[in-house]
């Protein structure tokens, strides 16, 4: 029989640093579940990842207190701003404050768009690359990049 789900738990946590800490710990504290374990799984799970990369997961939590987790994709602002060179880590580059009207903070070509594209295809609403291309495309632009080329 299949176990009874009591809830979802949706955090984005750098890749190889899940610590009890929060947004960890309270998280999966105030919903029973053993908060090392997870940690300790998904540390695991992360350590070929580059360190830092901020992964996304979905924590299925059930009444028995046990749960399983699934990794999505880093952030398509994350790969946008590796590709256009702009500052990572604990203290990140933003976008533009005033995209389109002028003022670019980077850019990045259609080449990167694509390849962009190709790695979160799995995370995206479309079925084609070429529509996650358009998407990634939109993105870029919101953020105040210019896609060249």
């Amino acid at each position: 029989m299949a176990k009874k789900i009591i809830g979802f738990i949706k955090l984005q946590i750098p890749a190889g640093d899940a610590k009890p800490a929060p947004p960890v710990g309270p998280a999966l504290g105030q919903r029973g579940l053993n908060i090392m374990e997870f940690c300790k799984a998904f540390n695991a799970k992360t350590a070929q990842l580059e360190k830092g990369t901020p992964i996304p997961v979905i924590i299925t939590a059930f009444a028995d207190r046990s749960f399983t987790f699934e990794m999505k994709q880093p952030p398509v602002t994350f790969f946008l701003k590796k590709a256009a060179g702009l500052k990572l880590g604990k203290k990140p580059a933003s976008g533009s404050k005033t995209p389109g009207k002028g003022a670019f903070v980077g850019k990045v070509t259609e080449a990167q768009l694509r390849e962009i594209a190709e790695k979160k295809i799995v995370d995206l609403n479309c079925d084609t690359i070429d529509s996650a291309v358009a998407m990634i495309r939109g993105s870029a632009r919101a953020m105040g990049l210019e896609v060249v080329g």
